[in-house]
């Protein structure tokens, strides 16, 4: 059994898309462990994303990860980072394939309604920074 982080992002929130994301993921078979409401800070956002946080595209990315709820929750299942990320689809959404969920719903590069781990690694990472807590 893996776990994955998962996030659905401002705008996934917004446009009420949780509820419809919630069910490609249990229709899949990945179990829910924990799920969660939050706002990112500033602070979150650049331990989130360590790897962005310098570059000049940063304060747009930052704007839009602070503009509204987001939800995280905790997968698990089978080869539940591959599987997710699978589902999730490319970062740029005029990029991911129909049927994926940044392909079905991304308004674009920056504006891309979820976050999945990319890594067994990161997962660890991300989901001790938002759960406060190991998982193995």
């Amino acid at each position: 059994m893996e776990r994955t982080l998962i996030i659905f992002k401002p705008d996934a929130v917004s446009r009420h898309l949780v509820g419809e994301l919630l069910t490609r993921f249990e229709r899949k078979g990945f179990q829910i462990e924990e799920i969660k409401s939050f706002r990112f800070t500033e602070e979150l956002a650049r331990l989130h994303y360590p790897e962005h946080s310098t570059r000049d595209y940063f304060p747009k990315i930052l704007d839009y990860l602070v503009s509204g709820l987001s939800i995280a929750m905790v997968l698990s299942g089978p080869d539940a980072v591959a599987i997710a990320r699978r589902m999730v689809g490319p970062t740029n959404g005029a990029e991911a394939a129909a049927g994926t969920i940044r392909g079905d719903y991304a308004i674009g590069y920056r504006q891309n309604v979820i976050h999945a781990s990319d890594s067994p690694e990161s997962a660890q990472r991300e989901l001790k920074l938002f759960f406060g807590k190991e998982f193995s």
